[in-house]
């Protein structure tokens, strides 16, 4: 990797290109990996109720699945598939059927571009900025599913937890024992104010995959920035939470997913880093105490 920290004129194009490219990944994920959580649910119950001839045939799987079209199935050729340049090309519509294809799918591929730029920016061409990327896809997809479907998969925030807990073992951002109890700790937290407000308003406030999203954040940031990444992610869901609803005409008691304020709360403390926002949390403790 130290050549390409020696040429970033090559660097970052390759880098940019490479974010398209895993942006296309993660709009696969995003659309098939709850179809496939949905079909084993199914499967689960069909067995429960000792009916596992009913013939329920599974979605594509993420990674062997071919790529297709949501709307009419049909197979996509290699050229249909070039992030963004297929896009334009096509018109947005798929050139079997004449369908829109969804703008979901080349905003993800510009979304993730910038974010694995930025990753590499902020952490170099190195271990660093490469567990940065993961941990922004990771947190990418997870929000837009938890925002499409009301779900946080496990398959999303264990993996995130354990990626976290592993970078910690060679001091990669923090060391072992911060991210041990910054996952052990955003998991507990989030149980008992769960617990509290269920007892409270008689129904749940957070989901399970809020608590191991939680868990898994705490895994890359560390112990003491839990409170922050709470608080950064609570003011970010009434913020564009109460914008979402004023402009859809809805009330506060509509649920709407809080995995996509947490995330970004976290990505954001992630990138800022924990000893600026140490720095920062100083500096206003002192201002306060003047």
């Amino acid at each position: 990797m130290s050549f390409l920290g020696e040429n970033p004129d090559i660097a970052y194009p390759l880098t940019a290109a490479f974010g398209l490219v895993m942006g296309s990944f993660l709009s696969t994920v995003v659309t098939r990996l709850p179809a496939r959580i949905d079909w084993r649910n199914r499967r689960r119950a069909y067995a429960f109720l000792n009916q596992s001839d009913v013939y329920d045939p599974p979605p594509p799987d993420v990674l062997t699945g071919r790529a297709h079209c949501p709307q009419c199935k049909a197979t996509l050729a290699w050229h249909e598939r070039i992030p963004l340049v297929s896009y334009a090309l096509s018109g947005g519509k798929c050139r079997h059927c004449g369908q829109p294809i969804g703008l979901m799918y080349p905003l993800l591929e510009l979304l993730t571009m910038v974010l694995t730029v930025f990753s590499v920016w902020r952490f170099g061409f190195g271990w660093q900025g490469f567990g940065a990327m993961l941990f922004t896809w990771y947190l990418t997809a997870a929000s837009l599913i938890d925002i499409r479907h009301g779900l946080l998969p496990d398959k999303l925030t264990l993996p995130l937890m354990w990626l976290g807990l592993v970078a910690s073992t060679d001091n990669l951002f923090l060391a072992a024992k911060p991210a041990l109890l910054g996952a052990v700790g955003g998991y507990v937290i989030f149980w008992f104010v769960g617990g509290l407000f269920k007892q409270l308003r008689g129904k749940s406030g957070l989901g399970r995959g809020d608590y191991k999203l939680l868990a898994a954040i705490g895994a890359w940031v560390g112990v003491g920035m839990l409170l922050p990444v709470i608080f950064a992610s609570s003011v970010l869901g009434l913020l564009i939470g109460g914008a979402v609803w004023a402009l859809k005409g809805r009330s506060a008691a509509d649920p709407l997913p809080f995995g996509p304020f947490l995330a970004l709360a976290g990505l954001l403390i992630f990138m800022i880093g924990p000893e600026q926002i140490q720095i920062w949390l100083w500096n206003l403790r002192s201002s306060l105490g003047g």
